[in-house]
């Protein structure tokens, strides 16, 4: 597997899913993406899995994949295993997106896709995770766009063919690091 610096997108990481099957996220090329780190007994969990089922459902046909990563980092409010977080999270909120193994987001031990995600987009006071159900929306070349804090409503979040008709960022770094290049932009759907 390349190097952490080596990574250009999202697409460059295989990860692992609930079940423990490498999941190549390449098969995502294509589509927007919106990442979450979530858990079963957070105060946010209500809210955000029933809108993350909401939106999933909206959207799902249109080119659209919410990828779900559980973490226990954060008050131990995901202390399930695997199969007792699908379980929750099919059952009560009947979640159809993709949830992935449990990994932490923060500190030596995160996963190389959440280190990924937290140098593409530093958050209000710094790169670190602060709670759950942090959002980072992700264009279907696998870059990251934009990051929501674990308040922000995912049904606030705008993914539409309207506002994402032309969705990318307006600047790549360059290989020096000192200079801006344009990236094509593309239309979404």
């Amino acid at each position: 597997m390349a190097s952490q610096s080596s990574k250009g997108s999202v697409h460059d990481f295989t990860v692992k899913d609930a079940r423990g099957n490498d999941v190549d996220l390449s098969i995502y090329k294509g589509k927007v993406l919106l990442i979450v780190n979530v858990a079963s007994q957070c105060g946010l969990t209500n809210s955000n899995y029933t809108e993350l089922s909401k939106l999933y459902e909206q959207y799902k046909d249109q080119g659209f994949e919410i990828l779900a990563f559980p973490c226990n980092q954060f008050g131990g409010q995901e202390p399930g295993n695997n199969e007792q977080i699908l379980e929750f999270a099919c059952t009560r909120f009947k979640a159809e997106y993709p949830i992935f193994d449990k990994v932490d987001v923060n500190g030596e031990k995160a996963a190389p896709i959440y280190k990924f995600l937290k140098a593409s987009k530093g958050g209000l006071f710094g790169d670190s995770i602060k709670w759950n159900f942090s959002k980072f929306l992700v264009d279907k070349e696998g870059y990251v766009v934009d990051r929501y804090a674990p308040t922000t409503s995912p049904l606030s979040i705008e993914v539409s063919p309207v506002n994402f008709m032309y969705f990318a960022t307006d600047v790549v770094t360059g290989e020096s690091g000192n200079e801006n290049i344009p990236r094509e932009i593309k239309p979404w759907n």
